[in-house]
């Protein structure tokens, strides 16, 4: 027996040292490495189960080849070059060509936006659309929850497939986790055809597992696309005495949407691994749409070499002049992230940052506090809003640049989800996102009013403190 427990000890042991040498090679940020470095040598047995479900890099797997990628995107191109008399504006020039030299993240002008900022808004545009559907209806989402409004939805793309229209739905396998798969075959069983994102066998060990496809897309028949922070879910529609989640989304009409097809094509080659690039998915832009709304649909993901939506903030916040705004529901920023806010905070530069009072998971109000703390110190105008759960992405800067899309101002959006934003360099539409920014603010109390957080004692703060460590990881 007492060989048994040696042998035992003897494999941990390697399977530890081989996990430390991992992180150690993999050259991550030092205060990521050393999270892992923490867990795997003080969490004895969990902290090697943690990191072979949360913190294995699979940043060079080559998820999604070169060669398709380029394939599926060579459309979209096409719709760019075709532009005529496209101008760039000068600020933002340096922005748009970091964006489009990842992955061919092109601007497109000549587009027509519509913001919802609720439920009772979005959903019935988004049935309406559907049903009018004539070739293809194309859905990418986190949450397709399977209560009254996602039975709803779901009925609607059954109708649709059975009318002969292409469905495809992309769904992510750790979102939807509780959702039966039932929910789901009876789609397929109608003629939908419905992929989950990067199935998982333990969903009750990796609800939080990296790696997941955090976007909101949708394209109809390539000449409408939605993209934004709603998922398919109840929680948006206020009912049964609940407080409805706040959240934004975009419908765009327009050349914008080549990019929101060519993000949800790429995802559907990793899912299904059939290479759609046919010209009838990118149809002309109606003529009636002219003007000079320039929109770049910006993607980002684990795999790619750089954190573009990362780097995408940083540069807007160094080259501020006026303000900027943000919203996020979840405030845990990476370092490059949190040192522009301050920066530009210090600089003078109107930064403004609007988060729920209330989160939903109580470790990342914990983890957050001691960043948004931080941030207020050098001058970054905290909000903190009331009206239920504000869910929204959003970041306008001086009146002339706004974005909205699925990424949160966290670790996990910048660095491990996939996500998708819609960013624009149009004056009307910053203006536009800016009103929906301040009417939320009359929700909201300002950070310095609120005396309990002020108050906080040594031993929350201390908590928040050591909770920070894996802010990571969350």
């Amino acid at each position: 027996m007492i060989y048994v427990n040696w042998i035992i000890f003897v494999v941990y042991v390697v399977v530890t040292l081989g996990s430390i040498i991992a992180v150690l090679m993999d050259n991550r940020q030092p205060a990521k490495a050393l999270v892992w470095l923490l867990a795997l040598i003080f969490l004895p047995i969990v902290g090697v189960i943690l990191y072979f479900f949360f913190g294995q890099n699979t940043r060079r797997e080559r998820i999604i080849s070169k060669q398709s990628l380029d394939q599926i995107t060579r459309r979209s191109m096409l719709g760019f070059v075709e532009q005529r008399s496209l101008q760039l504006p000068e600020e933002y020039r340096n922005l748009i060509r970091l964006f489009a030299s990842n992955g061919w993240t092109l601007p497109f002008k000549n587009n027509e936006v519509d913001i919802y900022t609720d439920g009772y808004e979005f959903f019935p545009a988004l049935l309406a659309e559907i049903a009018q559907a004539k070739h293809h209806i194309h859905i990418d989402t986190y949450i397709f929850e399977d209560d009254p409004l996602g039975y709803l939805v779901s009925d609607a793309l059954i109708e649709r497939a059975e009318a002969g229209v292409e469905v495809r739905v992309i769904y992510d396998d750790v979102g939807c986790w509780k959702v039966p798969s039932a929910f789901f075959e009876r789609m397929r069983e109608s003629g939908v055809d419905v992929h989950a994102f990067m199935p998982v066998k333990f969903p009750a060990f990796t609800s939080r597992v990296n790696y997941r496809n955090h976007r909101k897309l949708c394209v109809i028949d390539g000449r409408t696309g939605f993209i934004g922070g709603m998922n398919i879910a109840l929680r948006y529609i206020k009912g049964n005495g609940r407080q409805a989640w706040r959240d934004t989304h975009l419908r765009i009409r327009g050349g914008a949407v080549y990019g929101i097809q060519s993000a949800f094509l790429v995802d559907w080659y990793f899912v299904d691994r059939t290479l759609i690039s046919d010209r009838v998915y990118y149809p002309e832009v109606p003529k009636r749409i002219v003007n000079d709304c320039l929109a770049q649909i910006v993607t980002s993901n684990p795999t790619s070499e750089s954190p573009e939506m990362m780097h995408g903030y940083v540069s807007i916040l160094h080259n501020a002049k006026q303000y900027v705004y943000m919203t996020t529901p979840y405030f845990l920023p990476t370092e490059p992230v949190l040192f522009a806010m301050r920066t530009c905070a210090q600089s003078g530069v109107d930064v403004r940052l609007m988060i729920p009072m209330q989160a939903d998971a109580k470790v990342v109000k914990w983890a957050s506090s001691s960043y948004v703390m931080q941030a207020a110190d050098d001058g970054v105008k905290i909000y903190l809003y009331q009206a239920g759960f504000n869910h929204s992405k959003l970041l306008i800067c001086d009146d002339s640049l706004c974005s909205c899309g699925s990424t949160n101002i966290d670790f996990r959006s910048f660095e491990n989800n996939f996500e998708a934003n819609a960013f624009f360099y149009d004056r009307d539409m910053a203006l536009r996102l800016k009103q929906v920014f301040e009417r939320d603010l009359e929700h909201c109390v300002p950070l310095d009013e609120v005396k309990d957080i002020e108050q906080r004692g040594f031993l929350t703060r201390l908590w928040e403190s050591i909770v920070r460590l894996f802010a990571p990881l969350l």
